[in-house]
């Protein structure tokens, strides 16, 4: 078939660059590791051609940045970097749910909201068991699908992608963290129970009590 190729090659690509994102996000790569297109091509068994395309993704992204004749290399975030992150992503939610508090919710709101609720419940159980990678999993589901009520993906591609810059910051942190249940935001639910309602005011302080909790354990980290 005309085009399989291609098709072939960009399926590849997704799925390197989706399998190195895990990789990052469950810590086995941490900020700071160094690697080339040819060691990722010799890991996979593929080609150099999708693992450069998939690396670029990820580097646009904000996941890696390309050092200069060395390769590529997962990217550092400071502390200040993440403020500027909770910053941009309350910025953004604040705007999802005052469209959704003036326009109403996109058509089919009600069965993606008993999705959202299912991974709310999944992420409340993750954060409460101290399950780290289970959490990130169902946590950028959640907010994905949250932000899908407005049904503009731009916007929703836009904060999955503060997100997963969020929890690169955070994963090393957090797998150090002696009080690791505390230190996650378990209150999915309740935003949830918010939404359905279109309770306004209450989906406000919990977004603002969730970025808090965010800044608060960060605060910690320069102590």
């Amino acid at each position: 078939m005309p085009g399989s190729g291609a098709v072939t090659r960009n399926t590849l690509r997704q799925q390197i660059a989706d399998a190195l994102r895990d990789e990052v996000l469950a810590g086995r790569l941490p900020p700071g590791t160094e690697f080339t297109v040819k060691q990722i091509a010799e890991q996979y068994e593929v080609s150099a051609t999708p693992v450069r395309e998939a690396l670029v993704d990820l580097s646009a992204q904000g996941l890696l940045e390309l050092v200069q004749h060395r390769g590529f290399r997962v990217r550092v975030y400071s502390v200040d970097d993440f403020r500027g992150m909770v910053e941009a992503r309350s910025l953004v939610v604040d705007g999802i749910f005052r469209r959704l508090a003036e326009r109403g919710a996109a058509p089919g709101a009600g069965e993606m909201l008993v999705s959202v609720r299912r991974r709310a419940e999944e992420a409340r159980r993750a954060a409460h068991s101290g399950s780290l990678e289970v959490l990130i999993g169902y946590d950028l589901r959640f907010w994905r699908e949250l932000s899908g009520l407005v049904g503009n993906t731009y916007i929703s591609e836009f904060l999955h992608r503060i997100r997963v810059q969020c929890w690169v910051f955070a994963v090393p942190h957090l797998q150090r963290e002696p009080q690791l249940r505390a230190a996650l935001w378990d209150r999915h639910g309740e935003l949830v129970d918010a939404v359905t309602r279109t309770d306004a005011d209450e989906v406000r302080r919990l977004v603002q009590d969730y970025n808090q909790h965010g800044l608060d354990w960060a605060a910690e980290l320069n102590r």
